[in-house]
Protein backbone atom coordinates (compact mmCIF):
# COMPACT_ATOMS: atom_id res chain seq x y z
CA UNK A 1 0.00 0.00 0.00
CA UNK A 2 1.10 3.38 -0.79
CA UNK A 3 0.93 6.13 1.55
CA UNK A 4 1.07 9.81 1.02
CA UNK A 5 0.77 13.07 2.18
CA UNK A 6 -2.18 16.02 1.02
CA UNK A 7 -0.33 19.71 1.77
CA UNK A 8 -2.57 21.90 3.85
CA UNK A 9 -2.60 24.84 1.21
CA UNK A 10 -5.09 26.68 2.14
CA UNK A 11 -5.90 29.16 4.95
CA UNK A 12 -4.80 28.01 8.21
CA UNK A 13 -7.53 28.96 10.85
CA UNK A 14 -5.29 30.27 13.56
CA UNK A 15 -3.39 32.70 11.11
CA UNK A 16 -6.03 33.75 8.84
CA UNK A 17 -3.15 33.04 6.14
CA UNK A 18 -2.46 29.59 3.92
CA UNK A 19 1.14 28.19 5.17
CA UNK A 20 4.48 29.52 3.84
CA UNK A 21 5.90 28.27 0.64
CA UNK A 22 9.36 27.34 3.09
CA UNK A 23 6.70 25.66 5.91
CA UNK A 24 4.90 23.21 3.23
CA UNK A 25 8.64 22.49 1.16
CA UNK A 26 9.63 21.36 5.02
CA UNK A 27 6.38 18.95 4.88
CA UNK A 28 7.43 17.89 1.56
CA UNK A 29 10.75 17.24 2.59
CA UNK A 30 10.21 15.14 5.67
CA UNK A 31 7.57 13.36 3.39
CA UNK A 32 10.18 12.78 0.99
CA UNK A 33 12.93 12.01 3.94
CA UNK A 34 10.72 9.49 6.11
CA UNK A 35 9.20 7.22 3.43
CA UNK A 36 5.99 8.67 2.51
CA UNK A 37 5.02 7.68 -1.10
CA UNK A 38 3.36 10.75 -2.16
CA UNK A 39 2.27 14.52 -2.17
CA UNK A 40 -0.92 16.22 -3.42
CA UNK A 41 -2.47 19.37 -3.76
CA UNK A 42 -6.19 20.46 -4.02
CA UNK A 43 -6.83 22.90 -6.29
CA UNK A 44 -8.93 25.81 -5.63
CA UNK A 45 -8.38 29.50 -6.09
CA UNK A 46 -10.91 30.43 -3.28
CA UNK A 47 -13.30 29.33 -0.70
CA UNK A 48 -16.55 30.98 0.17
CA UNK A 49 -19.28 30.08 2.34
CA UNK A 50 -22.82 30.32 0.66
CA UNK A 51 -24.38 32.45 3.50
CA UNK A 52 -21.29 35.06 3.66
CA UNK A 53 -20.30 35.98 -0.01
CA UNK A 54 -17.88 38.33 1.65
CA UNK A 55 -15.71 36.47 3.44
CA UNK A 56 -13.26 34.53 1.30
CA UNK A 57 -10.85 32.05 2.63
CA UNK A 58 -7.44 31.94 0.63
CA UNK A 59 -5.65 29.18 -1.23
CA UNK A 60 -2.27 29.14 -2.84
CA UNK A 61 -2.30 27.60 -6.89
CA UNK A 62 -2.21 23.78 -6.48
CA UNK A 63 0.08 23.67 -9.72
CA UNK A 64 2.67 26.20 -9.12
CA UNK A 65 3.42 24.48 -5.62
CA UNK A 66 3.40 21.08 -6.97
CA UNK A 67 6.29 22.68 -9.55
CA UNK A 68 8.04 23.69 -7.06
CA UNK A 69 8.21 20.44 -4.53
CA UNK A 70 8.96 18.56 -7.98
CA UNK A 71 12.11 20.32 -7.79
CA UNK A 72 13.39 20.18 -4.57
CA UNK A 73 12.33 16.20 -4.06
CA UNK A 74 13.88 13.05 -6.01
CA UNK A 75 11.49 10.21 -4.84
CA UNK A 76 7.64 10.95 -3.98
CA UNK A 77 5.18 10.69 -6.39
CA UNK A 78 3.59 14.38 -6.91
CA UNK A 79 -0.12 15.05 -7.82
CA UNK A 80 -3.43 17.32 -7.68
CA UNK A 81 -6.23 15.96 -5.96
CA UNK A 82 -7.80 16.49 -8.11
CA UNK A 83 -6.64 19.52 -10.56
CA UNK A 84 -9.81 21.40 -12.11
CA UNK A 85 -10.14 21.08 -15.31
CA UNK A 86 -12.71 23.58 -16.17
CA UNK A 87 -10.05 25.95 -14.49
CA UNK A 88 -7.74 25.70 -17.30
CA UNK A 89 -7.63 24.85 -21.33
CA UNK A 90 -7.72 20.89 -21.72
CA UNK A 91 -4.50 20.54 -24.24
CA UNK A 92 -2.71 22.97 -22.00
CA UNK A 93 -3.57 20.49 -19.14
CA UNK A 94 -1.66 18.04 -21.46
CA UNK A 95 1.65 20.62 -22.39
CA UNK A 96 1.47 21.46 -18.30
CA UNK A 97 1.69 17.38 -17.41
CA UNK A 98 4.53 16.52 -19.70
CA UNK A 99 6.30 19.52 -18.98
CA UNK A 100 6.21 17.77 -15.33
CA UNK A 101 6.97 15.04 -15.75
CA UNK A 102 10.12 16.69 -17.08
CA UNK A 103 10.98 18.50 -14.26
CA UNK A 104 9.71 15.42 -11.81
CA UNK A 105 11.66 12.40 -13.71
CA UNK A 106 8.16 10.99 -14.73
CA UNK A 107 6.78 11.10 -11.00
CA UNK A 108 3.44 13.11 -12.14
CA UNK A 109 -0.35 11.37 -11.02
CA UNK A 110 -2.67 13.64 -12.59
CA UNK A 111 -5.34 13.47 -10.82
CA UNK A 112 -8.54 14.90 -12.48
CA UNK A 113 -12.10 16.17 -11.75
CA UNK A 114 -14.98 18.41 -12.94
CA UNK A 115 -14.82 21.21 -9.58
CA UNK A 116 -17.60 21.62 -7.10
CA UNK A 117 -17.30 24.61 -5.51
CA UNK A 118 -20.03 27.46 -7.45
CA UNK A 119 -18.44 30.46 -5.55
CA UNK A 120 -15.00 30.54 -7.14
CA UNK A 121 -16.20 29.64 -10.36
CA UNK A 122 -18.40 32.83 -10.34
CA UNK A 123 -15.41 34.67 -9.14
CA UNK A 124 -13.27 33.96 -11.83
CA UNK A 125 -15.59 34.75 -14.45
CA UNK A 126 -16.23 30.30 -15.32
CA UNK A 127 -19.12 28.51 -16.38
CA UNK A 128 -20.33 25.90 -14.05
CA UNK A 129 -23.07 24.45 -16.01
CA UNK A 130 -23.09 21.20 -17.81
CA UNK A 131 -19.33 20.23 -15.40
CA UNK A 132 -19.93 16.48 -16.54
CA UNK A 133 -20.41 17.21 -20.22
CA UNK A 134 -17.52 19.87 -20.32
CA UNK A 135 -15.65 17.27 -18.59
CA UNK A 136 -16.37 14.68 -20.89
CA UNK A 137 -15.31 16.73 -23.58
CA UNK A 138 -12.03 17.82 -21.90
CA UNK A 139 -10.66 13.71 -21.98
CA UNK A 140 -11.09 13.75 -25.31
CA UNK A 141 -7.89 15.89 -25.54
CA UNK A 142 -6.26 15.64 -22.78
CA UNK A 143 -5.75 11.79 -22.90
CA UNK A 144 -5.19 12.07 -26.46
CA UNK A 145 -2.39 14.14 -26.65
CA UNK A 146 -0.69 12.72 -23.33
CA UNK A 147 -0.91 8.84 -24.63
CA UNK A 148 -0.55 8.90 -28.68
CA UNK A 149 1.06 12.53 -29.10
CA UNK A 150 -1.91 14.59 -30.56
CA UNK A 151 -5.53 15.04 -30.44
CA UNK A 152 -8.34 16.47 -32.88
CA UNK A 153 -11.57 17.07 -31.47
CA UNK A 154 -14.69 19.43 -32.33
CA UNK A 155 -16.98 19.27 -29.30
CA UNK A 156 -19.93 21.50 -28.12
CA UNK A 157 -17.73 22.96 -25.28
CA UNK A 158 -13.98 22.08 -26.02
CA UNK A 159 -11.82 22.35 -29.73
CA UNK A 160 -8.58 20.93 -30.47
CA UNK A 161 -6.66 20.68 -34.12
CA UNK A 162 -3.95 19.10 -34.46
CA UNK A 163 -3.04 19.96 -30.74
CA UNK A 164 0.43 17.89 -30.99
CA UNK A 165 2.33 17.33 -27.73
CA UNK A 166 5.84 17.96 -28.11
CA UNK A 167 7.94 17.47 -26.37
CA UNK A 168 6.42 14.18 -24.71
CA UNK A 169 8.13 13.43 -21.58
CA UNK A 170 9.83 10.93 -19.95
CA UNK A 171 6.73 8.25 -20.16
CA UNK A 172 5.83 6.90 -23.86
CA UNK A 173 2.18 6.58 -22.54
CA UNK A 174 2.10 9.65 -19.99
CA UNK A 175 1.29 9.78 -16.52
CA UNK A 176 -1.65 7.64 -15.21
CA UNK A 177 -4.66 9.42 -14.52
CA UNK A 178 -6.68 9.86 -11.44
CA UNK A 179 -10.39 11.01 -11.90
CA UNK A 180 -12.76 11.39 -8.63
CA UNK A 181 -16.39 10.72 -9.11
CA UNK A 182 -19.29 8.93 -7.55
CA UNK A 183 -21.96 9.82 -9.33
CA UNK A 184 -23.08 7.14 -12.16
CA UNK A 185 -21.90 9.62 -15.28
CA UNK A 186 -18.33 10.07 -13.59
CA UNK A 187 -18.41 6.80 -12.61
CA UNK A 188 -18.66 5.73 -16.23
CA UNK A 189 -16.16 8.11 -17.45
CA UNK A 190 -13.80 6.41 -14.68
CA UNK A 191 -14.34 2.86 -16.09
CA UNK A 192 -13.61 4.17 -19.52
CA UNK A 193 -10.64 6.24 -19.21
CA UNK A 194 -9.34 6.57 -15.73
CA UNK A 195 -5.91 4.19 -14.31
CA UNK A 196 -6.88 4.97 -10.76
CA UNK A 197 -9.68 6.25 -8.74
CA UNK A 198 -10.20 8.43 -5.89
CA UNK A 199 -12.44 9.01 -3.31
CA UNK A 200 -12.35 11.36 0.38
CA UNK A 201 -12.54 12.11 3.38
CA UNK A 202 -12.52 9.13 5.54
CA UNK A 203 -11.71 8.40 8.82
CA UNK A 204 -11.24 5.20 10.48
CA UNK A 205 -11.92 2.16 8.26
CA UNK A 206 -14.59 0.34 10.05
CA UNK A 207 -16.48 3.80 9.86
CA UNK A 208 -16.47 4.34 6.17
CA UNK A 209 -19.34 3.05 5.19
CA UNK A 210 -19.92 6.12 2.70
CA UNK A 211 -16.89 4.54 1.03
CA UNK A 212 -18.09 1.18 0.90
CA UNK A 213 -21.22 2.32 -1.09
CA UNK A 214 -19.17 4.22 -3.51
CA UNK A 215 -17.05 1.36 -4.22
CA UNK A 216 -20.43 -0.62 -4.90
CA UNK A 217 -21.37 2.15 -7.57
CA UNK A 218 -18.02 1.71 -8.34
CA UNK A 219 -18.00 -2.04 -9.53
CA UNK A 220 -21.28 -1.96 -11.27
CA UNK A 221 -19.91 0.83 -13.64
CA UNK A 222 -16.70 -0.98 -14.22
CA UNK A 223 -18.78 -4.43 -14.69
CA UNK A 224 -21.05 -1.99 -17.08
CA UNK A 225 -18.46 -1.32 -19.34
CA UNK A 226 -16.48 -4.75 -19.35
CA UNK A 227 -13.56 -3.54 -17.31
CA UNK A 228 -11.76 -5.74 -15.35
CA UNK A 229 -11.54 -4.09 -11.50
CA UNK A 230 -8.13 -5.77 -11.20
CA UNK A 231 -7.08 -2.64 -13.94
CA UNK A 232 -8.06 -0.07 -11.85
CA UNK A 233 -5.90 1.20 -8.57
CA UNK A 234 -8.13 2.26 -6.31
CA UNK A 235 -7.05 5.75 -3.81
CA UNK A 236 -8.87 6.94 -0.68
CA UNK A 237 -8.17 10.14 1.25
CA UNK A 238 -8.37 9.60 5.01
CA UNK A 239 -7.94 12.60 8.00
CA UNK A 240 -5.29 11.83 10.83
CA UNK A 241 -4.55 12.83 13.86
CA UNK A 242 -0.76 12.14 15.34
CA UNK A 243 -1.26 14.49 18.20
CA UNK A 244 -4.43 16.58 20.24
CA UNK A 245 -5.10 19.44 17.40
CA UNK A 246 -8.73 20.95 18.12
CA UNK A 247 -8.79 21.43 14.16
CA UNK A 248 -9.02 17.63 13.03
CA UNK A 249 -12.31 16.66 11.96
CA UNK A 250 -14.47 14.64 14.75
CA UNK A 251 -13.55 11.43 12.64
CA UNK A 252 -10.08 11.34 12.04
CA UNK A 253 -8.09 8.55 12.92
CA UNK A 254 -6.18 8.95 15.99
CA UNK A 255 -3.63 7.36 18.79
CA UNK A 256 -0.61 5.82 18.87
CA UNK A 257 1.35 5.03 16.19
CA UNK A 258 0.47 1.51 16.20
CA UNK A 259 -2.51 2.08 15.93
CA UNK A 260 -3.00 4.81 13.38
CA UNK A 261 -0.79 1.98 11.64
CA UNK A 262 -3.19 -0.68 12.42
CA UNK A 263 -6.33 2.00 11.05
CA UNK A 264 -4.51 2.49 7.91
CA UNK A 265 -3.29 -0.98 7.15
CA UNK A 266 -7.08 -1.64 7.14
CA UNK A 267 -8.00 -0.09 3.89
CA UNK A 268 -6.56 -3.07 2.31
CA UNK A 269 -8.70 -4.94 3.14
CA UNK A 270 -11.43 -2.84 0.88
CA UNK A 271 -9.25 -3.17 -1.78
CA UNK A 272 -7.34 0.31 -1.54
CA UNK A 273 -4.04 0.67 -2.94
CA UNK A 274 -3.17 4.16 -1.95
CA UNK A 275 -4.46 6.12 1.04
CA UNK A 276 -3.87 10.04 0.98
CA UNK A 277 -3.41 11.65 4.56
CA UNK A 278 -5.06 15.16 5.08
CA UNK A 279 -2.66 15.29 8.33
CA UNK A 280 -2.65 17.09 12.01
CA UNK A 281 -1.05 18.85 13.15
CA UNK A 282 0.43 20.49 10.22
CA UNK A 283 3.82 20.62 10.74
CA UNK A 284 7.10 18.78 9.66
CA UNK A 285 7.27 16.90 12.61
CA UNK A 286 3.54 15.41 12.18
CA UNK A 287 4.82 14.36 9.23
CA UNK A 288 7.66 12.23 10.69
CA UNK A 289 5.06 10.69 12.53
CA UNK A 290 2.59 9.69 10.06
CA UNK A 291 5.67 8.35 7.79
CA UNK A 292 6.31 6.21 11.29
CA UNK A 293 2.87 4.93 11.08
CA UNK A 294 3.22 4.36 7.44
CA UNK A 295 5.98 2.07 7.53
CA UNK A 296 4.90 -0.41 10.81
CA UNK A 297 1.44 -0.22 8.49
CA UNK A 298 3.28 -1.54 5.52
CA UNK A 299 5.27 -3.88 7.63
CA UNK A 300 1.82 -5.42 8.87
CA UNK A 301 0.38 -6.06 5.41
CA UNK A 302 3.51 -7.76 4.16
CA UNK A 303 3.23 -10.02 7.09
CA UNK A 304 -0.43 -10.67 5.88
CA UNK A 305 0.35 -11.30 2.68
Amino acid sequence: MKIGLMLPIGEDKATGQPPSFDHLRAMTMAAEEGGLDSVWCADHVLFRSANDDDHTRGIHEAWTLLSAMAAVTTRVELGPLVLCVPFRNPAMIAKMAATFEEVSGGRLILGLGCGWHEPEFDAFGLPFDHRVGRFAEALEIILPMLRTGSATFRGRWHRALDADLVPRGPRPDGPPIMIAGKQPRMLELVAKHADQWNAAWYGHPDEADELRQRLARLHAALAETGRDPATLELSAGVFVAVAEDSDAPANAMHGSTEEIADALAGYAELGIRHLIVHLWPRTPEAVTRLAAAASLARDRLAVRA
